[in-house]
């Protein structure tokens, strides 16, 4: 598995690749903003994109769909709950806003512990709700995706609509730190003292969850 995250400024966010060296088929984690960087840094890489999975639904993690999509052919994925928010007019007009186009609808709905089948590469769906009711990390040989759920040294955001603080904490203490400890973290945005970190790391350091 080749992971290569894709530096997105307008917000510090992380849109990431990974790719499953057998077949060279790659999934592309919350496209935004610049959807033909990502398209030119995947094809660079030597990868075909067959699948596009949102964390949550919010636009700058989505804005970018439709330009994937409409490239490749790509799959959409996202968990049920978040599902119907990436169509709506409000996220239409903020992805425009931010440099995209509004979203189709997924093609595939995400529920927990679902397996997202790169090549010969499985990702798998954890449910973390929270930030959103819908929000999910990706889990897949010893490294995870935390979108806006888990930060290096912070956690995301829970005051905007369906966002608990409670649930937050809850499901990354018991869904995220039960992981191997030296499982890599890859979250959403660039917003802590280094671009990626591990679980063992935020178990110890991170204020928001000691």
């Amino acid at each position: 598995m080749e992971i290569k995250p894709i530096y997105l400024p307008q917000m510090a966010n992380f849109c990431y690749m990974v790719g499953d060296e057998a077949t060279r088929a790659c999934a592309v984690i919350d496209p935004a903003f610049d959807p033909q960087k990502i398209l030119a840094a995947c094809k660079a890489a030597g990868y075909i994109i067959t699948h596009v999975i949102n964390t949550h639904g919010h636009s700058d993690h989505t804005s970018g769909n439709a330009g994937i999509i409409e490239a490749t052919g790509a799959q959409l994925c996202i968990h049920k709950a978040d599902a119907a928010q990436v169509t709506r007019l409000l996220s239409k007009v903020l992805s425009r806003f931010m440099g995209g186009k509004g979203s189709p609808k997924a093609s595939r709905i995400l529920e927990d512990n679902d397996i997202i089948a790169v090549g010969q590469t499985n990702l798998r769906v954890i449910h973390t709700p929270g930030h959103t009711p819908g929000s999910i990390c990706i889990y897949a040989n010893g490294h995870v995706f935390t979108g806006d759920t888990l930060f290096v040294g912070a956690v995301g955001r829970t005051d905007l609509p369906g966002g608990s603080a409670k649930q937050l904490l809850a499901t990354i203490r018991e869904k995220l730190y039960i992981l191997p400890g030296d499982t890599k973290v890859w979250p959403g945005h660039d917003y802590g003292p280094a671009p990626s970190s591990t679980i063992a790391k935020e178990k110890k350091t991170n204020p928001f969850t000691l």
